[in-house]
This record gives structure tokens, sequence and C-alpha cells, in this order.
């Protein structure tokens, strides 16, 4: 989260952190009564933080967080990540998903966006967490049900080898080229044993851990691409 400035903060130390007055036209929301307001909006419906992490710019204007939560099935946990400004800089938003995406560079992506709202004077936090944790809620299992299907689809290794060159030479991903190899030595020589499995859903894996070794917008712009070129996989 932390690669423009932003500082690491624990959730008591959002509370010193100030904001300020509204307009006619603008509301802003405080950083940690927004972070309490997720958390009650989960705990009604039984869903639990399993880990936090919150950032905050140096004029405390931004804030940044990700939480993994309670809801999982095998491998696959679900993650949201969210931004909040007092500077009108971006609206507030939540997103959600098993790869989840939030920096102090705006970066922010998921499986889907579950709340967008800009800081209006019309604006109901309360509400507006509620509906967004009920679209959590509600898409976690077709979620678990579409990783079902990308386990279940074994790939010969020929095919996995030409999804891994059509994503690079192809133009069908937007990542370095030089990535290629190290997603093929992700898949074909695992680092970890739930991804031994030749299945698409391990391939997915393999383009997920090499885009850790690029720096952050080039991350975020690469893992934001490899849902739409795997859409198109068959």
């Amino acid at each position: 989260m932390v690669h423009a400035g932003a500082t690491k903060l624990g959730r008591q130390d959002l509370l010193a952190l100030s904001t300020p007055d509204g307009t006619a036209t603008h509301r802003p929301v405080p950083h940690a009564g927004l972070v309490q307001g997720i958390i009650e909006a989960l705990t009604y419906r039984h869903i639990e933080v399993v880990s936090e992490e919150y950032a905050a710019t140096p004029d405390g204007m931004r804030l940044f967080g990700v939480l993994a939560l309670s809801l999982a099935s095998g491998d696959i946990r679900l993650a949201i990540a969210f931004r909040n400004s007092h500077d009108k800089s971006f609206a507030l938003g939540l997103v959600a998903g098993f790869r989840v995406f939030c920096c102090d560079n705006l970066a922010l992506s998921g499986e889907f966006v579950a709340v967008s709202k800009k800081h209006s004077k019309n604006l109901d936090v309360v509400e507006t967490l509620a509906l967004g944790i009920d679209r959590v809620q509600r898409r976690f299992q077709p979620m678990i049900q579409q990783v079902d299907v990308w386990k279940n689809h074994q790939l010969p290794d020929i095919r996995a080898k030409e999804i891994i060159f059509d994503a690079f030479v192809g133009d069908g991903l937007e990542a370095p080229k030089h990535l290629m190899k190290e997603v093929a030595r992700e898949y074909f020589n695992p680092r970890y044993d739930e991804f031994r499995p030749r299945n698409l859903w391990s391939l997915q894996n393999a383009f997920t851990s090499s885009f850790k070794l690029l720096d952050p917008i080039p991350m975020y712009r690469a893992t934001a691409s490899l849902g739409t070129y795997f859409d198109t996989v068959q």
C-alpha cells in the first residue's frame, strides 16, 4: 500500500487523524468512522476480519486499507480493499475479491466494485456500507464457483504454453514480455503444492506470482488486465 509517501498505521491510530469541515456540496467521511462502519457492517453479517492493514498520507487527507475476511473456501479467502479522501482527490471506494490491490499511488482493483460514492452532502455512509457489504457477501459464492471451474479446467502442457505465449507476444496482457519466463517457471515448477495441478487456476496464480516482481503501477496494470485476458481463454 505504501509506495508514494503514505505511512502504515494501526486501527487505533486512525482516531488521531483530523477531519476537515464539510461544505455545501462536500461531506468528508472521518477515516476512523469509515473503518468502524465497515467493521460493524461485517460483524452484523457474522463476517470476521482475519487481518487488517491501514495507511494514510502524511497530511492525513487520504486513507487506504485492506482487510482479509473470514469468508473462505479451501485455499481461497475473500478480501476487501478501500480508500477514502478528504481532499476531493477520489470518491469513497471499496472493492472485493480473492485478488485485491490498493496503493497510495491511487491504484485500486479487485474482482468487483462494491462501493463507489462521492463525498456529497447526501451520502449516507451507514446505508452505503451496508449495501456494499451485502454485495460482497452475495458475490462470494459465485466467485468460489468460478474458481472451481478454473480448477477443473485441466490444461495439457502445450495448451498452457500457448496461453502464456499469447498473453505476452499476442499483446493480450498489459505486462512486460520479460515476465514470460517467470510465469512459465511458476507454472511448471510451482513453489506451493496447492498450485501443482496443471489447470487454469494454477496458471492464473503463476501470472499473479510473477507480477509481484513489478513496481506498483505496472503490477496494478498487469493484474487489472489479467481477468480480461482470461475471459478470452477457452
